[in-house]
């Protein structure tokens, strides 16, 4: 039976990059497999100088995860008074800021600064479960993930985690097993095909090199 890696994935703000054209730096709804890769890396100490070691890395695992994305109690605290339960529900938010030497569409540099939309996703809660191709891959990982040697983020530097990354090893027949045994609910994507689900494009996957490119995979899609 397959062991999996149980990762949580929760901050007060994430993003995971879509498709952009420097003006406008979307989020998907879901971490994507290029930030899992980059996390992993960070907690392994990997450096964006050697891809041969992150492509290495890349090629190691399969993802599945599981998004919560329905509203959720949780308590906060009125100066004196009881702890009370307050419902958060998964929502983004776009930022504003300013770039200079963009990209024009030639690929040269623009002499002007521009605006840039930058979505970001608030009260976020993500599990990801990761199925290693040997133990000795998912034993590396375990141990990086629970002592980092770079710090790990959300996405983007301004997004830090609320929690610790790790969360379980859990034995299971299929990454959907393993999810629905730590989170019964919220939507699944999964890089294997499960029961009654539905194919979906994602730009995503990461051509390791001196530029940053990436081509198109297919999630598989349970609920939402």
């Amino acid at each position: 039976m397959p062991s999996y890696l149980i990762l949580k994935l929760q901050g007060a703000m994430q993003a995971y990059g879509g498709h952009t054209y420097e003006d406008y730096r979307p989020s998907l709804i879901f971490p994507t497999r290029s930030a899992v890769v980059g996390l992993l890396g960070a907690c392994l100490g990997l450096e964006r100088e050697k891809p041969q070691a992150l492509e290495a890395l890349n090629d190691s695992f399969e993802l599945g995860l599981s998004v919560l994305a329905h509203s959720r109690l949780v308590e906060q605290r009125h100066f004196d008074k009881k702890l009370k339960p307050r419902t958060v529900t998964l929502h983004k938010i776009t930022d504003y800021h300013t770039v200079l030497d963009a990209r024009r569409a030639d690929g040269g540099k623009r002499d002007d600064a521009i605006v840039s939309r930058r979505e970001y996703l608030c009260d976020a809660e993500f599990t990801l479960a990761l199925s290693f191709k040997d133990k000795a891959g998912l034993d590396a990982v375990v141990k990086a993930v629970k002592k980092p040697h770079y710090t790990p983020y959300l996405g983007r530097r301004s997004c830090p985690l609320q929690r610790p990354l790790f969360e379980a090893i859990v034995d299971a027949d299929t990454a959907e097993h393993a999810l629905r045994h730590i989170q019964p609910e919220g939507t699944l994507y999964s890089e294997t095909e499960l029961s009654q689900s539905y194919p979906m494009p994602v730009r995503d996957l990461p051509l390791f090199g001196n530029r940053r490119r990436f081509v198109t995979r297919t999630v598989h899609v349970v609920g939402g």
